[in-house]
């Protein structure tokens, strides 16, 4: 039994599920690990994320946050945060991919989601003490991502000059992503990080994989939502979602959100072609690169917005329409 095996055995046996089977559940794009737990009717999941790779204290923090505002975070049924190993009430199976990939209804699935962050950004207290703020400096190092993985594996050099003009360009655009209310942004909230669950109201919504919350402008989290690099979603949709939030506010300018939502997604997408890329390239897991023709097309459709002409041209002259393929594996 290797040392990390034993940790975890005295771990399920101080939460009293060392009699459980155990079976392994999911990985993801991280270095944690789940595994479900089943003990004649009683179910848990177990997740595994080693330090110093990972650090299971912000998911606690998030998830009693969350808690304690009323959504449907996993409970926490065993915590130990020094050997980040964390015993978690099983939301079950139901995730929205799951769902919609069998048919499930797409309109009442997005408008559950929506309702709940419009019902989250409506709070005061939405913004735990001690969440880090979405500040231009993490926001800049993820859109970099794009000039530092994507750009090398598809090789185009990026000199200097170039990678500061291109810096240069989103720290100017980060006061209109601003140009809205500040709240608790989640940061992956998608339809593989969301539940559908048997729970009246709002707590019909599971929330997963939290724990990189921020401070941050009340249009990333819908955007996420609505612009998935997983997905292709109804133009319609998008639109009866936006107007479904943006009911919900009526002192928010609806151009300041559209200028605000433009800045993010675009954002998020260079962040996300970066990401998928560096998965593949360091990380030796190639799957995520079938998505990167969708997100390309999400930032270029972002890109339409006056405010971020200067970025589309940069692009358009280091990397063309006609450049923006996948990587090799």
């Amino acid at each position: 039994m290797s040392e990390r095996e034993a940790l975890i055995t005295r771990f399920l046996a101080a939460a009293g599920w060392a009699d459980a089977d155990r079976g392994r559940l999911a990985g993801d794009a991280s270095f944690r690990h789940y595994d479900r737990l089943r003990r004649g009717t009683e179910q848990a999941v177990l997740m595994d994320a080693p330090p110093p790779k990972e650090d299971v204290r912000p998911f606690v923090r998030i998830a009693r946050h969350l808690a304690r505002l009323g959504y449907s975070a996993p409970r926490l049924l065993g915590v130990d945060e020094d050997n980040g190993l964390l015993l978690l009430e099983d939301l079950g199976d139901d995730t929205y991919t799951r769902l919609l990939a069998n048919g499930g209804d797409e309109t009442a699935l997005y408008a559950l989601a929506t309702d709940t962050l419009a019902d989250l950004h409506a709070k005061p207290d939405a913004i735990p003490p001690g969440l880090p703020p979405y500040d231009d400096e993490r926001l800049l190092t993820e859109a970099c991502l794009l000039t530092d993985w994507y750009m090398p594996a598809m090789g185009f050099p990026v000199s200097a000059e170039a990678r500061a003009e291109y810096a240069g360009l989103w720290t100017a655009l980060f006061p209109v992503a601003r140009g809205v209310p500040d709240t608790m942004v989640l940061r992956d909230f998608h339809v593989d990080n969301l539940l559908l669950l048997d729970r009246p109201g709002l707590t019909a919504c599971g929330l997963l994989d939290f724990q990189d919350a921020v401070a941050g402008p009340v249009t990333y989290d819908p955007m996420s939502l609505l612009e998935d690099a997983r997905r292709d979603i109804n133009p319609a949709l998008i639109t009866a979602m936006k107007q479904r939030y943006l009911a919900r506010f009526p002192n928010l300018a609806p151009a300041a959100f559209e200028a605000s939502w433009a800045v993010m997604a675009a954002q998020r997408h260079a962040k996300v072609i970066g990401i998928f890329t560096r998965l593949c390239k360091r990380d030796g897991k190639p799957l995520y690169l079938c998505h990167i023709p969708r997100v390309w097309r999400l930032l270029e459709a972002s890109l339409a917005h006056p405010a971020l002409a200067g970025i589309k041209a940069w692009l358009d002259q280091h990397i063309p329409p006609a450049n923006r393929t996948v990587p090799q594996p």
